[in-house]
């Protein structure tokens, strides 16, 4: 599997840049990681590792943290559905369950076409509009097995192609920080606070 490709590791350059200790960047770059190959791979952490200045090891441990990072492949639509108890008391298991039969495939897997992975997950905050989906975590409310046979068939007939990218893009607009915008990372260490936060003896800067 692939490290970061060139072009990249020019823009994870650029978003290290950004932090006073390189590794501050090991978020944004697992984000970069995931959005390149839809999931975070080993030489990808290993690169990434390099690129900061820490060990693999650490890389993996910040990844395998946060549950949004996948460590091994998962298909182009990562489909949660909330198994809490606001969405459980409006039905989430009956969907749960027809989603399995809708999609021949049970909790955990992917489609053999690599399509749709489907996962339950604990509450997605949206308890007011139970049951609740997030499909690569963008939202669908109030789901009832007819309404979710229509979602698959409209996402495996590209009907959502703007509103939702394929599973590890995030946002399709890049943050971009103009030169003279930039707030002046310093070094933590050296008693200095960065120019946004003006001068220290009280003054604005």
């Amino acid at each position: 599997m692939a490290r970061l490709t060139p072009e990249n590791e020019v823009l994870a350059r650029t978003i290290i840049g950004r932090y006073p200790v390189p590794k501050s960047a090991l978020i944004p770059l697992l984000h970069l990681a995931q959005e390149q190959d839809g999931w975070v791979t080993d030489e990808a952490m290993a690169h990434i590792a390099e690129l900061v200045g820490v060990s693999a090891a650490e890389v993996l441990g910040t990844c395998s943290f946060y549950e949004m990072f996948k460590r091994e492949p998962v298909g182009r639509y990562l489909v949660n559905i909330c198994t809490n108890i606001s969405c459980v008391l409006m039905g989430s298991d009956d969907l749960l369950s027809h989603a399995e039969q809708r999609l021949g495939v049970t909790v955990g897997e992917t489609t053999p076409d690599g399509t749709f992975t489907l996962e339950g997950v604990e509450c997605i905050a949206a308890c007011t509009e139970a049951p609740c989906l997030q499909v690569n975590y963008r939202y669908r409310y109030k789901v009832t097995p007819e309404s979710f046979d229509e979602l698959v068939d409209d996402l495996a007939a590209g009907a959502f192609a703007d509103e939702i990218p394929p599973h590890g893009t995030l946002a399709r607009v890049r943050q971009v920080i103009a030169a003279d915008r930039v707030a002046g990372a310093v070094e933590p260490t050296d008693g200095r606070q960065p120019e946004w936060m003006g001068d220290p003896d009280g003054g604005a800067s």
